[in-house]
Protein backbone atom coordinates (compact mmCIF):
# COMPACT_ATOMS: atom_id res chain seq x y z
CA UNK A 1 0.00 0.00 0.00
CA UNK A 2 1.33 3.40 -0.88
CA UNK A 3 2.42 5.90 2.21
CA UNK A 4 0.56 9.07 2.61
CA UNK A 5 2.72 12.10 1.27
CA UNK A 6 2.93 15.04 3.34
CA UNK A 7 4.64 18.01 2.80
CA UNK A 8 5.10 20.32 5.65
CA UNK A 9 6.60 23.93 5.81
CA UNK A 10 7.11 26.09 8.62
CA UNK A 11 10.35 28.40 9.14
CA UNK A 12 10.93 26.83 12.47
CA UNK A 13 10.98 22.98 10.99
CA UNK A 14 13.69 22.26 13.26
CA UNK A 15 11.87 22.58 15.82
CA UNK A 16 8.89 20.59 14.92
CA UNK A 17 11.40 17.30 14.85
CA UNK A 18 9.45 15.54 17.43
CA UNK A 19 6.18 15.81 15.14
CA UNK A 20 7.73 15.27 12.21
CA UNK A 21 9.18 11.58 13.91
CA UNK A 22 6.27 10.65 15.47
CA UNK A 23 4.53 10.96 12.07
CA UNK A 24 7.03 8.91 10.29
CA UNK A 25 6.44 6.07 13.17
CA UNK A 26 3.05 6.18 12.00
CA UNK A 27 3.83 5.15 8.46
CA UNK A 28 3.76 8.63 7.06
CA UNK A 29 6.63 9.78 4.59
CA UNK A 30 7.39 13.70 5.67
CA UNK A 31 9.14 15.75 2.93
CA UNK A 32 10.24 19.11 5.27
CA UNK A 33 10.64 22.93 4.33
CA UNK A 34 11.14 26.31 5.58
CA UNK A 35 9.93 29.34 3.07
CA UNK A 36 7.09 29.67 0.91
CA UNK A 37 9.52 29.86 -2.35
CA UNK A 38 10.85 26.56 -1.59
CA UNK A 39 7.05 25.07 -0.94
CA UNK A 40 5.56 25.93 -4.89
CA UNK A 41 8.82 24.57 -6.53
CA UNK A 42 8.37 21.28 -4.29
CA UNK A 43 4.66 20.99 -4.87
CA UNK A 44 4.95 21.29 -8.57
CA UNK A 45 7.61 18.49 -8.43
CA UNK A 46 5.68 16.03 -6.44
CA UNK A 47 2.54 14.33 -5.72
CA UNK A 48 1.63 15.17 -2.00
CA UNK A 49 -1.37 14.29 -0.57
CA UNK A 50 -1.66 16.68 2.37
CA UNK A 51 0.03 20.18 3.11
CA UNK A 52 0.57 21.46 6.56
CA UNK A 53 1.75 24.94 5.60
CA UNK A 54 2.45 27.77 8.72
CA UNK A 55 0.95 31.10 8.00
CA UNK A 56 3.05 33.61 9.77
CA UNK A 57 6.67 32.75 7.65
CA UNK A 58 8.63 35.62 6.10
CA UNK A 59 9.13 36.44 2.61
CA UNK A 60 5.98 34.95 1.29
CA UNK A 61 3.37 34.84 4.06
CA UNK A 62 1.36 31.54 4.58
CA UNK A 63 -1.49 33.26 2.86
CA UNK A 64 0.38 33.94 -0.76
CA UNK A 65 2.03 30.84 -0.32
CA UNK A 66 -1.39 29.22 -0.36
CA UNK A 67 -2.50 30.78 -3.46
CA UNK A 68 0.81 29.79 -5.33
CA UNK A 69 0.01 26.36 -4.10
CA UNK A 70 -3.67 26.47 -5.60
CA UNK A 71 -2.84 27.86 -8.85
CA UNK A 72 -0.22 25.14 -9.05
CA UNK A 73 -2.27 22.14 -7.37
CA UNK A 74 -6.07 23.06 -6.82
CA UNK A 75 -6.51 19.13 -5.77
CA UNK A 76 -3.87 18.86 -2.80
CA UNK A 77 -5.87 19.99 0.70
CA UNK A 78 -4.03 22.14 2.60
CA UNK A 79 -4.01 22.90 6.85
CA UNK A 80 -2.98 26.36 7.44
CA UNK A 81 -0.93 26.24 10.76
CA UNK A 82 -1.14 29.91 12.79
CA UNK A 83 0.20 31.49 15.39
CA UNK A 84 -2.94 34.08 15.42
CA UNK A 85 -6.77 33.77 16.49
CA UNK A 86 -7.25 37.09 14.53
CA UNK A 87 -10.73 36.62 12.66
CA UNK A 88 -9.31 38.26 8.97
CA UNK A 89 -6.54 36.15 9.06
CA UNK A 90 -9.09 32.84 9.44
CA UNK A 91 -11.01 34.42 7.04
CA UNK A 92 -8.50 34.62 4.75
CA UNK A 93 -7.81 31.70 5.14
CA UNK A 94 -11.10 29.90 4.80
CA UNK A 95 -12.17 31.74 2.16
CA UNK A 96 -8.97 30.31 0.03
CA UNK A 97 -10.23 26.68 0.43
CA UNK A 98 -8.21 25.66 3.26
CA UNK A 99 -8.82 22.40 4.22
CA UNK A 100 -8.52 22.36 7.59
CA UNK A 101 -7.57 25.28 10.12
CA UNK A 102 -4.65 24.78 13.94
CA UNK A 103 -4.13 27.30 16.03
CA UNK A 104 -0.52 26.89 17.34
CA UNK A 105 1.20 25.43 19.65
CA UNK A 106 -0.01 22.30 18.20
CA UNK A 107 -0.21 18.71 19.72
CA UNK A 108 0.87 15.42 17.97
CA UNK A 109 -2.81 14.22 18.31
CA UNK A 110 -3.81 17.11 17.01
CA UNK A 111 -1.81 16.67 13.88
CA UNK A 112 -2.59 13.16 13.05
CA UNK A 113 -6.46 13.92 13.73
CA UNK A 114 -6.22 16.52 10.64
CA UNK A 115 -4.65 13.89 8.75
CA UNK A 116 -7.24 11.52 9.18
CA UNK A 117 -9.71 13.48 8.57
CA UNK A 118 -8.60 14.35 5.41
CA UNK A 119 -6.66 11.55 3.97
CA UNK A 120 -8.15 9.12 5.48
CA UNK A 121 -11.53 10.17 5.55
CA UNK A 122 -12.99 8.37 2.40
CA UNK A 123 -11.98 5.18 3.86
CA UNK A 124 -13.57 5.96 7.13
CA UNK A 125 -16.73 7.01 5.40
CA UNK A 126 -16.46 3.55 3.52
CA UNK A 127 -15.85 1.39 6.38
CA UNK A 128 -18.29 3.42 8.29
CA UNK A 129 -20.75 3.34 5.89
CA UNK A 130 -20.36 -0.06 4.87
CA UNK A 131 -20.65 -1.50 8.93
CA UNK A 132 -23.99 0.59 9.09
CA UNK A 133 -25.38 -1.08 5.92
CA UNK A 134 -24.92 -4.74 7.02
CA UNK A 135 -26.85 -4.03 10.08
CA UNK A 136 -29.50 -3.00 7.95
CA UNK A 137 -29.51 -5.68 5.49
CA UNK A 138 -31.92 -7.52 6.74
CA UNK A 139 -33.93 -4.86 8.27
CA UNK A 140 -34.88 -3.71 4.47
CA UNK A 141 -35.06 -7.94 3.75
CA UNK A 142 -37.92 -7.94 7.02
CA UNK A 143 -39.56 -4.57 5.46
CA UNK A 144 -39.64 -5.94 1.64
CA UNK A 145 -41.17 -9.20 2.64
CA UNK A 146 -43.47 -7.54 5.22
CA UNK A 147 -44.67 -4.51 3.17
CA UNK A 148 -48.45 -4.63 2.65
CA UNK A 149 -49.88 -0.78 2.67
CA UNK A 150 -48.67 2.14 -0.08
CA UNK A 151 -47.17 4.07 3.66
CA UNK A 152 -44.92 0.38 4.21
CA UNK A 153 -43.64 1.21 0.11
CA UNK A 154 -43.32 4.51 1.41
CA UNK A 155 -41.37 4.35 4.27
CA UNK A 156 -39.08 1.34 2.52
CA UNK A 157 -38.14 3.66 -0.54
CA UNK A 158 -37.25 6.20 1.60
CA UNK A 159 -34.81 4.11 3.03
CA UNK A 160 -33.18 2.55 -0.19
CA UNK A 161 -32.66 5.63 -1.13
CA UNK A 162 -30.91 7.00 1.57
CA UNK A 163 -28.83 3.85 1.87
CA UNK A 164 -28.14 4.97 -2.42
CA UNK A 165 -27.23 8.09 -2.37
CA UNK A 166 -24.93 6.70 1.54
CA UNK A 167 -22.96 4.20 -0.46
CA UNK A 168 -22.72 6.13 -3.65
CA UNK A 169 -20.22 8.41 -1.35
CA UNK A 170 -18.24 4.81 -0.54
CA UNK A 171 -15.61 3.45 -2.57
CA UNK A 172 -16.72 -0.38 -1.58
CA UNK A 173 -19.10 -0.94 -4.61
CA UNK A 174 -19.38 -4.74 -3.49
CA UNK A 175 -22.30 -2.86 -1.01
CA UNK A 176 -23.83 -0.97 -4.08
CA UNK A 177 -23.90 -4.05 -5.49
CA UNK A 178 -25.92 -5.77 -2.83
CA UNK A 179 -28.12 -2.46 -1.81
CA UNK A 180 -28.49 -2.73 -5.89
CA UNK A 181 -30.12 -6.59 -5.49
CA UNK A 182 -32.15 -5.45 -2.88
CA UNK A 183 -34.14 -2.55 -4.44
CA UNK A 184 -34.46 -5.37 -6.97
CA UNK A 185 -35.65 -7.64 -4.91
CA UNK A 186 -37.93 -4.76 -3.41
CA UNK A 187 -39.35 -3.24 -6.90
CA UNK A 188 -40.60 -7.39 -7.97
CA UNK A 189 -42.44 -7.51 -4.61
CA UNK A 190 -43.96 -3.69 -5.02
CA UNK A 191 -44.80 -5.05 -8.57
CA UNK A 192 -46.91 -7.37 -6.82
CA UNK A 193 -48.44 -5.15 -4.33
CA UNK A 194 -49.87 -2.66 -7.26
CA UNK A 195 -51.15 -5.19 -9.70
CA UNK A 196 -52.94 -6.75 -6.49
CA UNK A 197 -54.23 -3.22 -5.34
CA UNK A 198 -54.56 -0.86 -8.01
CA UNK A 199 -58.01 -1.61 -8.75
CA UNK A 200 -59.19 -1.05 -5.29
CA UNK A 201 -57.27 2.30 -4.83
CA UNK A 202 -60.06 4.21 -6.28
CA UNK A 203 -61.76 3.19 -3.57
CA UNK A 204 -60.34 6.00 -1.24
CA UNK A 205 -62.58 4.89 2.34
CA UNK A 206 -60.74 1.87 1.47
CA UNK A 207 -57.29 3.61 1.36
CA UNK A 208 -57.41 7.07 3.92
CA UNK A 209 -53.13 6.95 3.39
CA UNK A 210 -53.27 7.10 -0.49
CA UNK A 211 -52.23 9.71 -2.29
CA UNK A 212 -52.77 9.56 -5.96
CA UNK A 213 -51.81 12.28 -8.97
CA UNK A 214 -55.78 13.41 -9.56
CA UNK A 215 -55.74 14.41 -5.66
CA UNK A 216 -52.80 16.47 -5.57
CA UNK A 217 -53.86 19.79 -5.80
CA UNK A 218 -57.22 18.75 -2.88
CA UNK A 219 -54.82 17.56 -0.11
CA UNK A 220 -51.49 19.27 -1.25
CA UNK A 221 -51.53 22.76 -2.55
CA UNK A 222 -55.01 24.19 -1.89
CA UNK A 223 -54.89 23.93 1.87
CA UNK A 224 -51.66 26.40 1.30
CA UNK A 225 -53.65 29.00 -0.47
CA UNK A 226 -53.51 32.28 1.30
CA UNK A 227 -54.62 35.75 0.27
CA UNK A 228 -51.71 37.50 2.33
CA UNK A 229 -49.02 35.23 0.61
CA UNK A 230 -48.27 33.86 -2.86
CA UNK A 231 -47.82 30.42 -3.61
CA UNK A 232 -45.28 29.18 -5.92
CA UNK A 233 -45.96 25.31 -7.26
CA UNK A 234 -43.06 23.99 -9.20
CA UNK A 235 -43.64 20.93 -10.72
CA UNK A 236 -40.37 18.92 -12.37
CA UNK A 237 -41.49 16.77 -14.74
CA UNK A 238 -40.30 13.05 -14.26
CA UNK A 239 -37.94 13.95 -11.32
CA UNK A 240 -37.51 10.99 -9.16
CA UNK A 241 -37.22 11.00 -4.85
CA UNK A 242 -33.60 10.33 -5.38
CA UNK A 243 -32.79 13.69 -7.57
CA UNK A 244 -34.75 15.30 -5.31
CA UNK A 245 -32.95 14.91 -2.21
CA UNK A 246 -29.95 16.13 -4.15
CA UNK A 247 -31.94 19.64 -5.28
CA UNK A 248 -33.37 20.01 -1.93
CA UNK A 249 -29.54 19.90 -0.61
CA UNK A 250 -29.12 22.64 -3.09
CA UNK A 251 -31.67 24.58 -1.69
CA UNK A 252 -30.80 24.71 2.08
CA UNK A 253 -29.46 28.49 2.57
CA UNK A 254 -32.20 29.84 1.14
CA UNK A 255 -35.38 27.50 2.15
CA UNK A 256 -36.12 24.70 4.71
CA UNK A 257 -38.49 21.90 4.33
CA UNK A 258 -41.35 22.60 6.44
CA UNK A 259 -43.70 19.44 5.10
CA UNK A 260 -42.28 16.54 2.85
CA UNK A 261 -44.90 13.70 2.44
CA UNK A 262 -44.67 10.97 -0.52
CA UNK A 263 -47.91 10.46 -3.18
CA UNK A 264 -48.65 7.31 -5.87
CA UNK A 265 -48.32 8.48 -9.68
CA UNK A 266 -51.50 6.98 -11.52
CA UNK A 267 -50.75 4.23 -14.51
CA UNK A 268 -49.40 5.08 -16.71
CA UNK A 269 -46.82 6.93 -15.04
CA UNK A 270 -46.76 8.90 -18.10
CA UNK A 271 -47.10 13.23 -18.89
CA UNK A 272 -50.09 12.55 -20.96
CA UNK A 273 -51.94 11.01 -17.99
CA UNK A 274 -50.43 11.41 -14.58
CA UNK A 275 -49.84 15.14 -15.09
CA UNK A 276 -53.24 16.28 -16.84
CA UNK A 277 -54.48 13.91 -13.78
CA UNK A 278 -53.08 15.97 -11.52
CA UNK A 279 -54.08 19.98 -12.87
CA UNK A 280 -57.31 18.42 -13.31
CA UNK A 281 -58.21 17.04 -10.30
CA UNK A 282 -59.77 14.51 -12.58
CA UNK A 283 -58.86 10.60 -14.01
CA UNK A 284 -57.80 10.52 -17.38
CA UNK A 285 -61.45 8.93 -18.18
CA UNK A 286 -63.41 12.10 -16.73
CA UNK A 287 -61.19 14.14 -18.46
CA UNK A 288 -61.88 12.15 -22.36
CA UNK A 289 -65.86 12.28 -21.18
CA UNK A 290 -66.07 15.93 -19.69
CA UNK A 291 -64.32 17.36 -21.88
CA UNK A 292 -62.79 15.73 -24.85
CA UNK A 293 -61.53 18.78 -26.41
CA UNK A 294 -58.43 18.54 -23.82
CA UNK A 295 -58.19 14.68 -23.58
CA UNK A 296 -55.66 13.68 -26.61
CA UNK A 297 -55.50 9.62 -26.96
CA UNK A 298 -52.31 8.15 -27.83
CA UNK A 299 -52.69 7.34 -30.98
CA UNK A 300 -53.02 11.04 -32.51
CA UNK A 301 -50.00 13.07 -33.29
CA UNK A 302 -50.60 16.37 -31.17
CA UNK A 303 -49.12 17.21 -27.71
CA UNK A 304 -50.64 15.70 -25.05
CA UNK A 305 -50.20 18.29 -22.29
CA UNK A 306 -51.53 21.07 -24.52
CA UNK A 307 -53.75 22.16 -22.31
CA UNK A 308 -52.85 22.14 -18.74
CA UNK A 309 -53.78 25.78 -18.38
CA UNK A 310 -57.21 24.83 -19.46
CA UNK A 311 -57.40 21.84 -16.96
CA UNK A 312 -56.39 23.80 -14.51
CA UNK A 313 -59.04 26.42 -14.86
CA UNK A 314 -61.77 24.45 -15.14
CA UNK A 315 -60.56 22.62 -11.60
CA UNK A 316 -61.05 25.82 -9.92
CA UNK A 317 -64.28 26.33 -11.30
CA UNK A 318 -65.73 23.25 -10.38
CA UNK A 319 -64.32 23.81 -7.07
CA UNK A 320 -65.63 27.26 -6.60
CA UNK A 321 -62.11 28.65 -5.69
CA UNK A 322 -61.60 31.92 -7.05
CA UNK A 323 -58.29 33.11 -6.85
CA UNK A 324 -55.50 35.18 -8.80
CA UNK A 325 -53.16 32.75 -10.72
CA UNK A 326 -50.92 31.92 -13.22
CA UNK A 327 -49.45 29.10 -15.25
CA UNK A 328 -46.18 28.96 -17.13
CA UNK A 329 -44.64 25.93 -18.72
CA UNK A 330 -40.55 26.40 -19.27
CA UNK A 331 -38.82 24.03 -21.51
CA UNK A 332 -35.17 25.74 -22.14
CA UNK A 333 -33.16 28.42 -20.08
CA UNK A 334 -34.14 31.68 -21.94
CA UNK A 335 -37.93 31.17 -21.20
CA UNK A 336 -36.95 30.30 -17.60
CA UNK A 337 -34.92 33.98 -17.47
CA UNK A 338 -37.65 35.52 -18.93
CA UNK A 339 -39.71 33.97 -16.26
CA UNK A 340 -37.55 35.54 -13.81
CA UNK A 341 -37.87 38.75 -14.94
CA UNK A 342 -41.25 39.21 -14.52
CA UNK A 343 -41.07 38.65 -10.66
CA UNK A 344 -42.53 41.24 -9.12
CA UNK A 345 -45.94 40.56 -11.61
CA UNK A 346 -46.22 36.82 -10.44
CA UNK A 347 -45.77 37.72 -6.90
CA UNK A 348 -49.13 39.90 -7.05
CA UNK A 349 -51.10 36.25 -7.66
CA UNK A 350 -52.46 34.00 -5.35
CA UNK A 351 -50.80 30.74 -6.96
CA UNK A 352 -48.48 30.25 -9.71
CA UNK A 353 -48.00 26.83 -11.30
CA UNK A 354 -44.61 26.52 -12.70
CA UNK A 355 -43.71 23.25 -14.96
CA UNK A 356 -40.01 22.98 -15.35
CA UNK A 357 -39.74 20.12 -18.00
CA UNK A 358 -35.78 19.81 -17.79
CA UNK A 359 -35.09 16.37 -16.50
CA UNK A 360 -37.84 14.50 -18.88
CA UNK A 361 -35.88 16.32 -21.70
CA UNK A 362 -32.78 14.70 -20.07
CA UNK A 363 -34.52 11.35 -19.87
CA UNK A 364 -35.32 11.26 -23.52
CA UNK A 365 -31.67 13.02 -24.68
CA UNK A 366 -30.06 9.99 -22.42
CA UNK A 367 -31.96 7.78 -24.66
CA UNK A 368 -30.95 9.17 -28.50
CA UNK A 369 -28.12 11.20 -27.50
CA UNK A 370 -24.87 9.10 -27.52
CA UNK A 371 -22.91 11.84 -25.14
CA UNK A 372 -25.50 12.45 -22.70
CA UNK A 373 -25.77 8.27 -22.74
CA UNK A 374 -22.10 8.18 -21.96
CA UNK A 375 -22.05 10.94 -18.99
CA UNK A 376 -24.73 9.10 -17.56
CA UNK A 377 -24.36 5.43 -17.78
CA UNK A 378 -25.37 4.74 -14.24
CA UNK A 379 -27.96 5.64 -11.39
CA UNK A 380 -25.11 8.20 -9.53
CA UNK A 381 -24.10 9.69 -12.95
CA UNK A 382 -27.78 10.71 -13.73
CA UNK A 383 -28.18 12.36 -10.48
CA UNK A 384 -25.42 14.00 -10.79
CA UNK A 385 -26.59 15.32 -14.14
CA UNK A 386 -29.57 16.52 -12.60
CA UNK A 387 -27.55 17.84 -9.81
CA UNK A 388 -25.59 19.95 -12.20
CA UNK A 389 -28.55 21.57 -14.42
CA UNK A 390 -30.28 22.88 -11.18
CA UNK A 391 -27.35 24.58 -9.66
CA UNK A 392 -26.65 26.30 -13.29
CA UNK A 393 -30.25 26.62 -14.08
CA UNK A 394 -32.45 29.77 -14.16
CA UNK A 395 -35.19 27.83 -11.37
CA UNK A 396 -32.57 28.09 -8.98
CA UNK A 397 -31.93 31.38 -9.25
CA UNK A 398 -35.72 32.00 -9.00
CA UNK A 399 -35.46 29.99 -5.43
CA UNK A 400 -32.88 32.55 -4.13
CA UNK A 401 -34.84 35.60 -5.46
CA UNK A 402 -38.30 34.23 -4.00
CA UNK A 403 -36.46 33.48 -0.66
CA UNK A 404 -35.99 37.17 -0.34
CA UNK A 405 -39.60 37.93 -0.44
CA UNK A 406 -40.21 34.77 1.78
CA UNK A 407 -42.97 33.10 -0.18
CA UNK A 408 -43.36 29.71 0.09
CA UNK A 409 -42.96 27.38 -2.58
CA UNK A 410 -44.12 23.27 -3.00
CA UNK A 411 -42.09 21.01 -4.98
CA UNK A 412 -43.49 17.53 -6.63
CA UNK A 413 -43.30 16.13 -9.92
CA UNK A 414 -45.77 14.08 -12.01
CA UNK A 415 -44.20 10.46 -12.56
CA UNK A 416 -40.65 9.54 -12.02
CA UNK A 417 -38.47 7.16 -14.30
CA UNK A 418 -36.31 3.49 -14.50
CA UNK A 419 -33.28 2.13 -15.83
CA UNK A 420 -34.80 -0.43 -17.52
CA UNK A 421 -33.05 -4.14 -18.28
CA UNK A 422 -34.85 -7.01 -19.24
CA UNK A 423 -37.06 -6.88 -22.38
CA UNK A 424 -40.18 -8.52 -22.73
CA UNK A 425 -41.43 -9.25 -26.50
CA UNK A 426 -45.59 -8.22 -27.06
CA UNK A 427 -47.22 -8.26 -30.83
CA UNK A 428 -49.63 -5.67 -31.69
CA UNK A 429 -51.17 -3.85 -34.42
CA UNK A 430 -50.07 -0.31 -35.73
CA UNK A 431 -52.70 1.39 -33.34
CA UNK A 432 -51.01 0.01 -30.05
CA UNK A 433 -48.81 2.56 -28.58
CA UNK A 434 -44.98 2.98 -28.42
CA UNK A 435 -44.44 3.83 -25.39
CA UNK A 436 -41.92 0.87 -23.48
CA UNK A 437 -43.13 0.65 -20.11
CA UNK A 438 -46.73 0.91 -21.02
CA UNK A 439 -49.25 -0.40 -24.64
CA UNK A 440 -52.54 0.66 -24.84
CA UNK A 441 -54.18 -1.61 -27.86
CA UNK A 442 -56.12 -4.05 -28.86
CA UNK A 443 -55.16 -7.98 -30.25
CA UNK A 444 -52.21 -7.95 -28.43
CA UNK A 445 -50.31 -10.99 -27.75
CA UNK A 446 -47.84 -11.54 -24.67
CA UNK A 447 -47.20 -13.38 -21.62
CA UNK A 448 -49.60 -11.99 -19.31
CA UNK A 449 -47.34 -13.60 -16.71
CA UNK A 450 -44.84 -10.95 -17.22
CA UNK A 451 -46.74 -7.35 -17.30
CA UNK A 452 -49.94 -6.32 -15.25
CA UNK A 453 -53.28 -5.89 -17.34
CA UNK A 454 -55.76 -3.98 -17.11
CA UNK A 455 -58.99 -5.36 -19.49
CA UNK A 456 -61.31 -2.88 -18.62
CA UNK A 457 -59.63 0.52 -18.57
CA UNK A 458 -62.73 1.84 -17.15
CA UNK A 459 -62.54 0.51 -13.61
CA UNK A 460 -58.93 2.51 -13.35
CA UNK A 461 -60.06 5.48 -14.94
CA UNK A 462 -58.82 5.03 -17.91
CA UNK A 463 -60.01 6.35 -21.46
CA UNK A 464 -60.15 3.34 -24.31
CA UNK A 465 -59.53 3.87 -28.04
CA UNK A 466 -62.87 1.13 -28.59
CA UNK A 467 -64.67 -1.33 -26.70
CA UNK A 468 -61.73 -3.86 -27.37
CA UNK A 469 -58.93 -2.08 -25.53
CA UNK A 470 -56.76 -2.52 -22.95
CA UNK A 471 -53.93 -1.51 -21.04
CA UNK A 472 -50.58 -3.86 -19.75
CA UNK A 473 -47.83 -2.27 -17.93
CA UNK A 474 -43.97 -3.34 -17.63
CA UNK A 475 -42.77 -4.41 -13.83
CA UNK A 476 -39.69 -3.74 -12.51
CA UNK A 477 -36.81 -2.86 -14.96
CA UNK A 478 -38.65 -4.68 -17.41
CA UNK A 479 -39.55 -3.40 -20.93
CA UNK A 480 -41.91 -3.89 -23.91
CA UNK A 481 -40.53 -4.36 -27.44
CA UNK A 482 -42.29 -5.91 -30.55
CA UNK A 483 -40.96 -8.93 -32.32
CA UNK A 484 -39.73 -7.06 -35.42
CA UNK A 485 -36.69 -6.41 -34.96
CA UNK A 486 -36.58 -7.59 -31.74
CA UNK A 487 -32.54 -7.93 -30.78
CA UNK A 488 -31.89 -4.46 -32.50
CA UNK A 489 -34.25 -2.57 -29.92
CA UNK A 490 -33.64 -4.81 -26.94
CA UNK A 491 -30.31 -3.43 -27.01
CA UNK A 492 -30.85 0.17 -27.80
CA UNK A 493 -33.17 0.64 -25.21
CA UNK A 494 -31.62 -1.94 -22.44
CA UNK A 495 -30.04 0.69 -19.75
CA UNK A 496 -32.11 3.65 -20.76
CA UNK A 497 -34.20 5.38 -18.28
CA UNK A 498 -38.33 5.30 -19.49
CA UNK A 499 -41.43 5.85 -17.76
CA UNK A 500 -45.05 4.47 -17.67
CA UNK A 501 -44.80 1.30 -15.57
CA UNK A 502 -44.55 -0.05 -12.62
CA UNK A 503 -42.10 0.80 -10.24
CA UNK A 504 -41.39 2.42 -6.86
CA UNK A 505 -38.72 5.04 -8.85
CA UNK A 506 -41.88 5.80 -11.59
CA UNK A 507 -45.16 5.51 -8.90
CA UNK A 508 -43.41 6.93 -5.28
CA UNK A 509 -43.04 10.54 -5.81
CA UNK A 510 -42.11 13.57 -3.43
CA UNK A 511 -44.42 16.87 -2.79
CA UNK A 512 -42.81 19.16 -0.17
CA UNK A 513 -43.78 22.24 1.46
CA UNK A 514 -40.92 24.94 1.42
CA UNK A 515 -40.05 27.77 3.79
CA UNK A 516 -37.76 30.93 3.98
CA UNK A 517 -34.51 29.43 5.61
CA UNK A 518 -34.53 32.62 7.68
CA UNK A 519 -38.32 32.22 8.50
Amino acid sequence: MRKIKILWTDDEIEILKPYILFLEEKGYEIDTCSNGNDTIDLVKQNNYDIIFLDENMPGLSGIETLRHIKDARNDIPVVMITKSEEEDIMEAAIGSEIAYYLIKPVKPKQILLAIKKIVDQKRLITEKTATDYRQEFNHIGNMISSASSSSHWTDLYRKLVRWELELEKSADTGMSEILSTQEHEANAAFSKFVAGNYLSWFRKENNPELLLSHCLFHEKIFPHLSSNTPLFFILIDNMRYDQWRLISAEMSDYYRIAEEDMYFSILPTATQYSRNAIFSGLMPSQIASLMPQYWIHDDEDEGKNNFEEELFRNHLERKNIKIKWSYNKISSNPEGKKLNDKIQQLLSNDLNILVYNFVDMLSHARTDIGLIRDLSNDEAAYRSLTRSWFIHSPLFELIRILSSFRVRIIFSTDHGTIRVQNPVKVVGDKKTSPNLRYKLGRNMQYDPREVFEITDPGKAGLPRLNISSKYIFALNKDFLIYQNNYNYYAGYYRNTFQHGGISMQEMVLPVALLEPANQ
